[in-house]
C-alpha cells in the first residue's frame, strides 16, 4: 500500500518504522528537513520537507495515487485540515490524531463530517489501558477483543505458586479452568506453548479467557483481583486528564502532583473531585509526606522517561503499591523492560498497533478482516483478532485437520455470545472472532496461519 504520514515525531517515526516493515511503501512529510532527512536515510523511505497542508506539498509527496494518509504532526487542527484536503486532492483513506479533550469528546461526529477513517487518540487509549490495569493489579498488561468480551491477561507466576512444575494441559484438568496460556516469556525466550509445556516461578505469561472465567482463575491461583481504591499521579498532562476521568468514575480517589502552577488551576477547575498537589516529584520526602507508602497504586506520567523510570523504581522499592511507567521514547526499550517495574505502557505502541491492524484490514477488506492487533512481547509475538465475514475453505474444517505454521496458536473463538476455547473438533465458522496468537509478523487474513496455504 501507498502510506504517506504527516509529522516526523515520535508518533511518526514508530508509525513509519512499523509499517515499512510490513512492506508498505512510505512517504513522510514534516516542515523540519532534519527530521525528514535523518528518518528517510534511517528507513530507506521517501522523504518530502514542507507542511502537509498544502495542496503543492501533498501532490509532491504523491496524494493521487496513496491509499492512505496519516496525520500525526503536534496540532490536531493541523491534523484534521490535513486530512479534509487530501481528501479532496487524493481521495484516499485519512487518518488523524486528536488529542485535544474538547475535541476527543466529539471524535464520533467529527469523524463522521470529516469522512476519516478513524481519529486516534493515544492518551485516550493508553488511559484506558492503565485504568484496566488498575482494575486488576496484579496483571502486567490486559488487552481486550470481541469488543471487550475476551481479555488477554499478562502477569509473572510468583514464587510458591501453584502453577510452577504444572503442564499447560493440567489448567484445565487439576483447576477446572477454561482459560489459555498463549504465551511464555523466560528470560530472553519467548515460546508459544504446547499442553505438555511446563510452567515454571518467574514466568511471564499471557492467557485469553472471558472477563469472569480469568477471575476465578485467578482466585483458585490466589492471586489478588480487586481494584484498587486510591492512586497517585506524577504529572498532569493529557493522559492524566484522561486516567482520572475514568478513575473518578470507577470510584477511585486520585491524588495528582503536578510542577506547573498554572496547569494545577487547569485540572482543579477540570477534576474538582480529584486532590491536585502543586510540587515536584523529585523531593522523596515530599511524595512520602502525601501518602506514598499508603497508596495503592502509583502512576508515572511525566513527559520525562528518565524521571518516570527513577519514580516508579523508588515507589517499588518503598511500597507495594501497583506501579504504572509511562515512556515515549522506544530507543533504550529493551534495558527498560530489564527493570523491575510491574506495567510499562507506550502510547506510541498502542497508536502504532490501531493502524497497523487497520491497514492490514485495507489490504484485505473481503474475506476476514483484522479487528484488532497487539503486540505482546515487543515485536516478537502478536495477537490478532480476525472477523470471518466470507466462507473460506479453511472453515467448517476441523483444526486437528488444518496444517498450520509453526509457533503459531489459535487462542480463541467467540461465536454467538460465547467464547471457545479451541480444541482438535472445533471449527471456524462465518461470524466468528477468532484470536490468533504468533511470532510471525504481517497476518493479514485468516488463510495467512496456514503453513502451506491451502486452495482458496
Amino acid at each position: 500500500m501507498d502510506i504517506i504520514i504527516v509529522g516526523c515525531g515520535k508518533v511518526g517515526s514508530a508509525l513509519a518504522e512499523q509499517l515499512s516493515k510490513e512492506n508498505n511503501d512510505i512517504t513522510v512529510i514534516d516542515t523540519k528537513y532534519e527530521l525528514v532527512q535523518d528518518l528517510s536515510t534511517e528507513l530507506d523511505i521517501m522523504g518530502v520537507v514542507g507542511s502537509g497542508s498544502s495542496h503543492k506539498i501533498l501532490e509532491e509527496a504523491g496524494i493521487e495515487k496513496a491509499d492512505l494518509m496519516i496525520a500525526v504532526t503536534g496540532s490536531d487542527e493541523l491534523n484534521l485540515l490535513c486530512c479534509l484536503i487530501a481528501k479532496k486532492a487524493g481521495n484516499c483513506q485519512t487518518i488523524a490524531r486528536v488529542r485535544n479533550p474538547e475535541y476527543s469528546k466529539e471524535s464520533n461526529y467529527i469523524k463522521e463530517e470529516l469522512g476519516l477513517a478513524m481519529v486516534i487518540n493515544p492518551e485516550l487509549a493508553a488511559a484506558a489501558e492503565m485504568a484496566r490495569l488498575l482494575r486488576f493489579p496484579s496483571a502486567i498488561k490486559i488487552e481486550t477483543f470481541a469488543k471487550g468480551r475476551v481479555e488477554l491477561l499478562k502477569f509473572k507466576i510468583q514464587p510458591g505458586s501453584i502453577l510452577h512444575q504444572m503442564e499447560v494441559r493440567e489448567i484445565m484438568t487439576k483447576l477446572h479452568s477454561d482459560v489459555l496460556v498463549c504465551a511464555v516469556e523466560r528470560g530472553e525466550e519467548v515460546v508459544i506453548p504446547t499442553g505438555t509445556f511446563e510452567l515454571r516461578e518467574k514466568d511471564v505469561i499471557s492467557i485469553i479467557a472471558m472477563p469472569k472465567t480469568a477471575a476465578q482463575f485467578f482466585k483458585k491461583i490466589k492471586v489478588q483481583t480487586n481494584q484498587v481504591w486510591d492512586t497517585m499521579i506524577v504529572g498532569g498532562g493529557k493522559l492524566t486528564y484522561y486516567l482520572t476521568e475514568m478513575l473518578l468514575h470507577m470510584g477511585i480517589d486520585v491524588k495528582i502532583i503536578e510542577k506547573d502552577r498554572k496547569r494545577c488551576e487547569e485540572l482543579s477547575e477540570s477534576l474538582p473531585k480529584a486532590t491536585i498537589i502543586c510540587a515536584d516529584a523529585v523531593e522523596q520526602n515530599m511524595l512520602i509526606e502525601e501518602g506514598l507508602l499508603n497508596t495503592d497504586s502509583f502512576v508515572a506520567l511525566t513527559n520525562m522517561d528518565e524521571e518516570n523510570v527513577l519514580l516508579s523504581l523508588f515507589a517499588k522499592k518503598k511500597t507495594k503499591a501497583k506501579i504504572i511507567t509511562k515512556i515515549n521514547g522506544m530507543a533504550f526499550d529493551e534495558v527498560i523492560e530489564t527493570l523491575d517495574l510491574d506495567s510499562i505502557i507506550y502510547p506510541k505502541y498502542i497508536t502504532a498497533e490501531y493502524i497497523i491492524g487497520f491497514v492490514r484490514a485495507m489490504k484485505n477488506s473481503i474475506g476476514s478482516n483484522v479487528e484488532t492487533l497487539y503486540h505482546l512481547v515487543g515485536d516478537r509475538v502478536e495477537a490478532l483478532e480476525f472477523k470471518l465475514v466470507k466462507n473460506e475453505p479453511i472453515l467448517d474444517t476441523p483444526l486437528e485437520k488444518l496444517k498450520l505454521k509453526d509457533n503459531l496458536l489459535i487462542a480463541s473463538i467467540y461465536r454467538g455470545g460465547k467464547m471457545i476455547i479451541p480444541r482438535g473438533q472445533d471449527t471456524m465458522r462465518v461470524g466468528d472472532y477468532v484470536v490468533v496468537v504468533t511470532t510471525h509478523r504481517g497476518l493479514g487474513d485468516i488463510m495467512d496461519i496456514l503453513d502451506e496455504r491451502q486452495g482458496r
